[in-house]
């Protein structure tokens, strides 16, 4: 992948100039409203686009549609190859998807070379390439009632897939879709989240450059009204969506219009759980910087703390040292690791779950103190604590660099706390016994459980959650899946 950290190849000032829509592999202008797209850090306008009309959005379907005999009936080591190129297109364009991103989202860029551009590319939609080629044709055997019978199990793609991303990762939270339901053999309408449409109209440029055929993937843009028809569109059969949970069951309600099946990635209040014996000096640090990063805008951030309390005290004079190291501003300053919030709507909230939290005897027990930048969307990041596992900043959601920590005394009741909400995205187990914590992380209701900070992001892992973290799986074989339908064929011998 050309190397994203080459200071010539890269315009910090570069957004991406396509503003129109990708319908059946051509340029299409689009004829609903418009808007304006900021950057995050500098509250400039760095772009006005224009969404699909009505009548566009049922073209995209419509275009998917008379595309999908087409992909479906090729070879898997044909989509593979064509899904490979796709990466190829990708990785030529690193020099453009990060400064994309970083003007767009407020991603540091010390972070989105990696997380927000190369994992991506490099690992996810490479992975979806090999997927491609696997023949999951299950052979059932012999079957003798009422007469001797052979069975075997295929599976046949799901069809059209609405697509629809959210902010925080637009290329990541793409390639999850898009690989997988490319893999499948099924036909895409990918609609990102209006507040960062840019990089995704990128994406639809490098789409036609890499010769996927026309219809294949489509990429329009637009408001609530643009995702309510995709969504409830009578010529899709698969809607995946990621984002708020809130959102998540409205689309969950219009796909029900036509019985239309769902996958649904959702928020999290992810626990980290620190259990009595851990060294928390060789972990504090670690564990803040891991919660704060993309300014707590990921829907796995480990934001809620459980620490046994014999280890209380301790793990916050060991975690000063990582509100120290927490640099928040400018993203292109490779020293900054906390960027804005997205939004001035979406800073006032976050800054409302921490007044919240004061106003019922909460207190901030670490801090970023310094003053944040006077342009931009920015917030401190602080620990709150001294709230009852019940408070609202607790069991919600916040979306920013925001945590909280509760103590606990034993490992039943950090279980308890732990399961005690209703997300289960994903959480965190430290212990000085690896048995010990597998065996808490078991009892965990969470579709991900890391043990000791566990490692990245797998593309060959499931990714999901429990109740209101969601609704089927992402990534791995389980992502491909989700695209697929199982089709029993029997015949007698």
């Amino acid at each position: 992948m050309t190397d994203p950290q080459a200071p010539q190849t890269i315009d910090k000032n570069w957004v991406p100039p396509n503003r129109t829509l990708l319908i059946d592999g051509k340029d299409v202008e689009p004829a609903g409203a418009s808007w304006d797209v900021y950057n995050p850090a500098t509250e400039a306008v760095i772009g006005t686009v224009a969404g699909a009309s009505s009548e566009q959005v049922d073209q995209a379907v419509s275009a998917a549609r008379s595309a999908f005999p087409g992909w479906a009936g090729l070879s898997g080591d044909e989509r593979s190859a064509h899904i490979h190129r796709l990466a190829d297109a990708f990785e030529r364009a690193a020099d453009r998807l990060l400064p994309s991103i970083v003007n767009e989202v407020g991603t540091p860029v010390s972070l989105a070379e990696y997380l927000q551009v190369k994992m991506a590319v490099d690992e996810h939609l490479r992975w979806a390439a090999e997927a491609a080629k696997t023949d999951r044709t299950l052979h059932l055997g012999e079957y003798d009632k009422p007469v001797p019978t052979m069975s075997d199990v295929v599976h046949d793609p799901v069809g059209v897939v609405a697509a629809i991303t959210g902010y925080n990762y637009p290329l990541n939270l793409a390639v999850f879709k898009f690989g997988a339901a490319l893999a499948a053999g099924c036909t895409v309408v990918l609609l990102p989240s209006p507040r960062t449409p840019l990089t995704t109209l990128l994406m639809a440029e490098l789409v036609q450059e890499s010769g996927l055929p026309a219809g294949v993937m489509n990429v329009i843009i637009g408001d609530v009204e643009v995702g309510r028809q995709l969504s409830s569109h009578r010529g899709v059969d698969k809607v995946s969506f990621t984002g708020s949970d809130g959102v998540g069951a409205k689309i969950m309600a219009q796909a029900a219009e036509n019985l239309t099946g769902v996958t649904l990635e959702l928020g999290g209040k992810s626990p980290s759980i620190v259990l009595e014996g851990v060294d928390v000096q060789k972990i504090a640090v670690e564990m803040h910087l891991r919660w704060s990063r993309n300014g707590g805008q990921g829907c796995a951030a480990l934001a809620r703390l459980l620490v046994h309390e014999s280890l209380y005290d301790e793990f916050l004079e060991a975690g000063a040292a990582a509100f120290d190291q927490m640099v928040v501003g400018d993203p292109w300053d490779r020293a900054t690791n906390i960027g804005p919030m997205i939004r001035p709507d979406h800073l006032a909230s976050v800054q409302g779950f921490i007044d919240d939290s004061l106003a019922v005897g909460g207190r901030k027990l670490l801090e970023v103190t310094k003053p944040v930048p006077e342009k931009g969307w920015f917030v401190n990041p602080v620990l709150l604590g001294d709230l009852p596992h019940d408070a609202r900043a607790v069991q919600n959601e916040i979306f920013g660099p925001v945590a909280v920590v509760l103590p606990f005394k034993d490992t039943d009741e950090a279980v308890r706390l732990a399961n005690d909400t209703p997300f289960g995205l994903a959480a965190n187990v430290f212990s000085a016994d690896t048995n010990e914590a597998r065996r808490v992380a078991e009892q965990i209701r969470a579709g991900t459980v890391w043990i000791n900070g566990g490692g990245a992001m797998r593309p060959d892992a499931p990714f999901g959650g429990f109740g209101r973290s969601g609704v089927g799986r992402e990534l791995g074989e389980w992502g491909v899946r989700e695209y697929l339908e199982p089709k029993h064929i029997q015949w007698r011998i």
